[in-house]
């Protein structure tokens, strides 16, 4: 993955952080603010993770190849059912780059 994705990565994960942190805080203060009321603290939405792009998945796949894992990533595009990145269904991205981590790190 590029340096620039992986801090845009980081930037938004901070941001869902902070977020989070706001919303904790704000109901802690009320909690104990003496203001109470009757109705139950309203549950935020869950926080989505941005969909990952055909970009950050191909970057992934790309720094594993030139690591001289190119038929190991093409095996793992055949495991979902592609010959090419752009053939793998946009919602495999995710599980594909879970997959792809674990390629060339000896445990």
């Amino acid at each position: 993955m590029s340096k620039m994705s992986e801090m845009a990565m980081t930037i938004e994960e901070l941001r869902n952080a902070a977020a989070a942190i706001t919303d904790a805080a704000n109901y802690l203060a009320q909690l104990f603010s003496g203001e109470e009321t009757d109705a139950q603290p309203e549950n935020p939405a869950p926080v989505q993770k941005p969909a990952l792009t055909l970009e950050q998945v191909r970057a992934v796949l790309s720094v594993k190849s030139r690591a001289g894992y190119t038929a190991k990533v093409r095996e793992l595009l055949q495991k979902y059912g592609a010959s090419k990145l752009s053939q793998v269904d946009p919602s495999n991205y995710e599980a594909l780059l879970r997959d792809a981590e674990v390629i060339g790190n000896a445990t």
